[in-house]
């Protein structure tokens, strides 16, 4: 069963791939060049646009002025198979928690040998156990219902074939991270997932922010990825292994050894932990290494539903979840990851306040979101962790595709500051949106409020140096979620329309799309109280979770003796940023322009994501482009090629057309020639030279 999960969406890629293949020969048999149906517009430039694109117009959207290209062959078969195969991958997976969780079926599935060279014996094993259980129904179910959505709102993509086959090929990799049995397997995954993101949000590759943000999403996470490798060959140093059975039973014997770190000697487990945790940073877009998940919103919105709210990202929870082993002999190493995390949820929820692009609105509280999985990591309560990474895959992907919705309603608007009185026209859509936004917030009862809440009291009952520090970001992160989240709602559905004609034009989306959002809306509930308990109870964890995961032994039972107050202060900072948000945007809209220009200075910080990019740029990217600018021009045009072949050339030449010069051909010429030569001759002998 855990087989055909893992290589039905490889089937389904392969798929889709061939047929995209087939249809780009179709078009163009040459293969050398391509027929573009362009008009005055560009059909490129409407390619490039289509749906989120906003490059045609200052404000934000594109008014669809460019006729499409002809769709590519077979496109409904592509969707369709696809889709058909993720679909079946989901009920497969919830029947693998069932047998997995419930009925205690670990499994181990050996595949084949894969890598012999000394003592590195790395072999392709699929492991079976909770973990991988819960985050096979996460990415399965998701990414079929994001497949399912995206045959709606990419119904007027030329190129759809290769876009399911992306899709496919990420879910595949997603569920080869998931079910590793080695490190280097999980780094196999690891940098597929990577790759896929890569080609994903530069699907419109004709458009240049697509293109730009592909890079920087792939750069960033290479920084992350570095430290991540370098993490896995400190462990087969120490250990002699990759294999995860050998690394948990040797970690022990690690405690007190240090290895030499440039001179540094370094606690072994810390450094290996710190390690493989920049890996997390990187992929699950933790503070400093954030900078390119925003960014990613350039590619297509179900692309940011399946990778930047409900899969990819969640890729380094599930890493450092996998290895808590590791972590828990290395509580230094907890200290970095709490630290890390809080920051996170506070630096993204105060960048998230002022943000005008719904689906930027949207990323930043799930990197905010991201930073609340991380505390709970940090605090040693990982399956309280990976209860939040549970419910949030629901909630946050049912906000970006009703973020979808809305942007497809609106012809392809995306600036909030444009929208207004949107639940007339589209009440559906503003109804699950409402459900996401209620999850998100923490509301009671809601699934945010079950797993959020238990997060923020792990990181009060933490004996860690920063659980007091974690817990008070995280409970401001939660007021400030709250009232960037209402803000969304309210300027987005309430109040006066701001661009009439787009309002006026505004209908609900096609059935492709509203049945997966349903679906997102009801998982938004029924993910929270219903698994409460074997995700938080100290039996119900010990009963499902078992040998998946190194709690904490204290954790749990500490959690639930936090007072009362401090426990319910989380859900006060959710009623006081709902009721901010609503005399800002509904009762006194004038407030917040007026607040703007009290607080320019703060306003523009924020706006500009406290300047991080500027930063990089200026520390990083000016100063790399001025070394390869020096080195080509100074280095290589002047120095190497100045002095080596191009100099000795240019001599050359310099010589030649001289020597041209003397060949007149006129007979006085070569005479007068000939006399200077004699006259030489003879001055030679006269002084003597000749003689000796």
């Amino acid at each position: 069963m855990v087989q055909a999960i893992v290589f039905l969406p490889l089937v389904g890629a392969i798929l889709a791939g061939l047929i995209s293949l087939i249809g780009a020969h179709a078009r163009c048999p040459s293969g050398d060049t391509v027929e573009h149906h362009d008009d005055a517009h560009g059909a490129d430039n409407h390619a490039a646009q289509a749906h989120d694109g906003h490059a045609a117009d200052p404000h934000g959207h594109d008014d669809h002025q460019a006729a499409a290209e002809p769709p590519a062959w077979a496109s409904r078969p592509a969707e369709l198979i696809t889709t058909g195969l993720l679909f079946v991958c989901a009920a497969l997976s919830w029947f693998a928690l069932v047998d997995v969780g419930f009925l205690h079926h670990d499994a181990r599935i050996a595949l084949f040998p894969w890598i012999n060279s000394g003592d590195l014996q790395v072999a392709w094993a699929l492991r079976a156990d909770t973990l991988t259980a819960v985050m096979l129904v996460v990415v399965t179910t998701v990414s079929s219902l994001v497949h399912l959505y995206s045959i709606g709102y990419m119904d007027e993509d030329p190129y759809r074939p290769r876009f399911f086959g992306y899709l496919s090929l990420f879910t595949f990799a997603m569920l080869m991270l998931v079910t590793a049995d080695n490190l280097v397997q999980l780094f196999f995954g690891w940098e597929g997932v990577g790759l896929a993101s890569y080609l994903l949000i530069g699907f419109w590759y004709q458009k240049p922010s697509a293109n730009a943000a592909a890079i920087k999403a792939f750069v960033v996470n290479r920084v992350g990825d570095f430290g991540f490798a370098l993490g896995i060959f400190a462990v087969f140093m120490m250990i002699g292994s990759v294999d995860f059975e050998t690394i948990f039973g040797a970690a022990p014997s690690l405690v007190g050894k240090t290895i030499d770190f440039f001179g540094w000697q370094a606690d072994a487990l810390t450094l290996i932990c710190v390690l493989l945790f920049m890996g997390a940073m990187g992929k699950s877009a933790q503070f400093l290494l954030h900078t390119w998940l925003p960014d990613a919103m350039e590619g297509p919105t179900p692309v940011s539903a399946l990778i930047h709210a409900a899969t990819m990202v969640t890729a380094g929870v599930f890493m450092v979840a996998r290895l808590s082993p590791l972590f828990e002999l290395a509580p230094n190493a907890q200290a970095v990851v709490m630290f890390f995390g809080a920051t996170t949820a506070f630096f993204a929820a105060t960048v998230g306040l002022v943000q005008n692009d719904i689906k930027r609105i949207v990323a930043y509280s799930t990197c905010s979101q991201l930073g609340y999985m991380f505390v709970a990591m940090g605090a040693g309560a990982y399956s309280v962790g990976m209860f939040h990474l549970f419910t949030h895959a629901f909630f946050k992907a049912l906000l970006f595709l009703g973020s979808g919705s809305v942007i497809y309603a609106m012809h392809h608007e995306q600036d909030i500051r444009m929208m207004g009185g949107l639940w007339r026209k589209i009440p559906y859509t503003f109804t699950v949106m409402c459900i996401g936004t209620l999850a998100l917030t923490g509301f009671p009862f809601f699934a945010g409020y079950f797993s959020k809440d238990a997060i923020i009291e792990s990181a009060y009952a933490a004996h860690n140096p920063f659980g007091t520090y974690a817990y008070l970001l995280t409970v401001v992160a939660a007021g400030l979620t709250s009232f960037y989240s209402w803000r969304l709602i309210f300027k987005t559905f309430f109040g006066q329309p701001h661009d009439r004609e787009h309002y006026e034009a505004a209908h609900e989306s096609p059935m492709w799309m509203l049945v997966p959002i349903g679906v997102l809306a009801a998982g938004s509930i029924l993910s929270g109280l219903p698994f409460k308990e074997i995700f938080v109870s100290p039996h119900g964890v010990e009963e499902f979770f078992r040998e998946s995961v190194k709690m904490n032994p204290h954790i749990l039972e500490d959690m639930e003796q936090m007072p009362y107050l401090l426990g319910f202060l989380p859900t006060l900072m959710m009623v006081i940023g709902l009721a901010i948000s609503y005399v800002f945007y509904i009762s006194r809209p004038y407030l917040p322009v007026e607040l703007a220009e009290q607080q320019p200075l703060l306003y523009r910080f924020l706006l500009n994501k406290w300047y991080f990019d500027e930063l990089y740029d200026l520390i990083f990217v000016r100063p790399a482009k001025w070394l390869g600018y020096t080195l080509w021009k100074k280095g290589d045009g002047f120095v190497i090629d100045g002095f080596g072949p191009d100099g000795v050339s240019a001599r050359v030449l310099d010589v030649t057309r001289n020597v041209v010069k003397i060949q007149t051909g006129y007979l006085y010429h070569y005479a007068f020639a000939m006399l200077i030569g004699v006259a030489g001759l003879i001055t030679w002998f006269m002084f003597g030279f000749g003689g000796q």
